[in-house]
């Protein structure tokens, strides 16, 4: 199963979202639309469909038949395969630092 991918409607043919920000967070919005050579709308839309694919396949749900599953968990408790990989997960990630 594929994840859902945004697809251009053509101009007026889409519905209308409309949605309340303070002040502060539509400058902010706008700035950042702004850096990136796009209208508020299109920034707001791109962005809030790219968190939306983002939230939903974090939530992706899979089976496993009783092997699968336990075959899953051993590979879930061996070490990491290289010394560089152990590195890398016990490392802070760069917004935490």
């Amino acid at each position: 199963m594929q994840a859902p991918t945004l697809q251009r409607v053509p101009a007026g043919r889409g519905v209308t979202l409309n949605i309340r920000a303070e002040p502060r967070q539509r400058d902010l919005i706008d700035r950042a639309a702004h850096a990136l050579g796009k209208n508020r709308s299109d920034f707001m839309l791109e962005t809030a469909c790219k968190e939306a694919e983002a939230v939903l396949l974090d939530r992706r749900y899979f089976e496993l038949d009783e092997d699968a599953f336990q075959s899953f968990l051993i590979r879930l408790d061996e070490p990491a395969p290289t010394a560089e990989l152990v590195r890398l997960l016990a490392s802070k990630a760069p917004w935490e630092k």
